[in-house]
């Protein structure tokens, strides 16, 4: 099944408001000029404004990189869904370094899942196995279990996908990233990442939604892709683009990934 190519920019932590208006100007020309590819930046909570400005008109997405499941309350420091699509189109849920140093569980990813979905926001779903896990044979088990506990309660309809709020089919993107490839400069090989999407994730897909539907939803992989090395991971059947973390701080980088994954 084709699926359209999917390339989130993740900005993690970097890029005050100035930082930010400027490396836009310099993405925006060039993915702009790349056509037949989902192209979406996820910067800090704080530049949301600022990049939303400069990315009206334009084919760019903008997503939040984290929400709280609640829509108001006295969370001080939270951002809620309600605030989050007052901005974005998208919202990153359950990414490895929320897990490892801010304490998210299975559970919790699910509650901001369905806040995300209730509130018709497009949320792309982090899993992944740690080096300690990989090592010692257990990532089928640990991506599944995140897929399920994470997913969990999630209904999708096969007649809800022609239409859904980002005009690409089902409106959740699930991503690959092994633990051990972020930021690490250690990426999985092309090869290895396929076997997982394949292997392990579409098949918990598929128990969750029905064959069909797990034919349709996007899975990214991410881990230390840059573009050096975007066409190995976007040559194999069942990677269906990527969550680039620090190759989106450089517009000399990002770019280039972007129209690999439209080369394919």
């Amino acid at each position: 099944m084709e699926r359209t190519p999917f390339i989130a920019g993740n900005w993690k932590m970097f890029k005050t408001v100035a930082e930010a208006r400027h490396l836009v100007s310099e993405l925006v020309p060039g993915l702009q000029a790349v056509q037949g590819v989902q192209k979406v930046l996820c910067p800090p909570f704080t530049t949301l404004l600022a990049v939303k400005a400069l990315l009206e008109g334009t084919d760019i997405g903008l997503g939040a990189q984290n929400l709280h499941w609640e829509a108001s309350g006295a969370f001080t420091g939270e951002i809620s869904p309600t605030m989050v699509v007052e901005l974005c189109q998208y919202v990153i849920i359950g990414h490895s370094e929320r897990r490892q140093y801010f304490g998210e569980t299975d559970e919790t990813v699910n509650r901001k899942l369905h806040a995300a979905l209730q509130h018709g926001l497009v949320p792309i779903v982090c899993v992944g196995e740690s080096l300690a896990e990989n090592e010692t044979g257990q990532t089928g088990e640990v991506v599944s279990r995140q897929v399920h506990e994470g997913l969990k309660g999630i209904v999708l309809e096969e007649s809800s996908t022609p239409s859904t709020p980002d005009g690409h089919g089902v409106s959740l993107v699930v991503a690959y990233e092994p633990v051990w490839a972020i930021g690490t400069g250690r990426a999985a090989t092309s090869e290895g990442a396929n076997k997982v999407v394949a292997g392990m994730i579409r098949p918990a897909l598929a128990e969750l939604f029905g064959e069909k539907i797990a034919q349709t939803i996007r899975v990214l992989y991410g881990g230390s892709v840059k573009a050096s090395n975007a066409t190995e991971f976007f040559n194999q059947p069942d990677i269906d683009g990527a969550l680039v973390g620090g190759a989106s701080l450089k517009a000399e980088e990002f770019i280039p990934i972007v129209k690999a994954a439209a080369i394919v």
